[in-house]
Parts: structure tokens; sequence; C-alpha cells
């Protein structure tokens, strides 16, 4: 089995997304959306993030695995993943193995997507932070 990395990977920052003006300066939109308000307030939490995080690195993980990463309870654990699957971002499939309960998480289409937006608005807020 592979090993596997709570750590995303780093972002191409060649990638154009459209929030920059010519002069390299945030654009209109960024900045709109820089506001601290608009922050996904599903994601924007230290567990929930770290949820979404690992599971954009891995295809899928145990909720045991969830755990020892996140370094979290099994209380803590299960309400966070919950919200996160109450919003679209990511699946729960129970099952057993040999009689023992397994629950696997892995991300979906839309939780990809959110984890993306939430991190170009981080990223778009820290180079406001720095050019201010």
């Amino acid at each position: 089995m592979a090993e596997r990395s709570a750590v995303p990977k780093k972002r191409d920052e060649a990638v154009d997304d459209g929030t920059r003006e010519k002069n390299g300066s945030p654009s209109r939109r960024a900045k709109r959306r820089t506001n601290p308000v608009d922050l996904d307030r599903v994601i924007h939490e230290r567990v929930r993030l770290g949820i979404v995080s690992a599971l954009a690195v891995n295809d899928t993980l145990t909720f045991n695995e969830l755990k020892a990463l996140l370094d979290t309870s099994d209380g803590n654990l299960s309400v966070h993943a919950r919200k996160l699957e109450e919003a679209g971002y990511l699946v729960c499939k129970k099952s057993f193995q040999e009689r023992v309960p397994r629950t696997e998480y892995h991300l979906t289409a839309e939780g990809k997507k959110a984890l993306e937006r939430y991190l170009d608005h981080m990223d778009a807020l820290i180079r406001r932070v720095r050019e201010s």
C-alpha cells in the first residue's frame, strides 16, 4: 500500500486563475473574494479543513486513519465529518471487514471544488494583506 500524506500537493502558481491584473495586483474579483466574511464556514474549521485536506490527497481514508492523522477524538471527528457530509463535501461508506465495522470517507467533486475555492480565497487574502 502506498504511503499516504495529509499534506496537500503544492499548487501550480503559474496557472492564471484570473485573480491578477496585468500589472500583478489582485483583480477586483479577487479583492471581492478576499472579504473575510465570504469564507466557507463549513471548511474554515481546523478539524474539517484537516479532513478535506487529507481526503484531497488520498482517494479514501478510514475513520481510524483520519482520527490518527488529525489527532482527535471519535466524537469530534464524527461531528465534523457529518457536517461535511451534510454539505455534500464528502461521502461516508460503512461496511464490515471480518465482522469489524469499517467507515471510509472520500471527497466528492463538490468537496474538491469547495477546497479549491477556499484555497484561492486564502491565497488572495494572504497576498492582499502582504501588499498592504
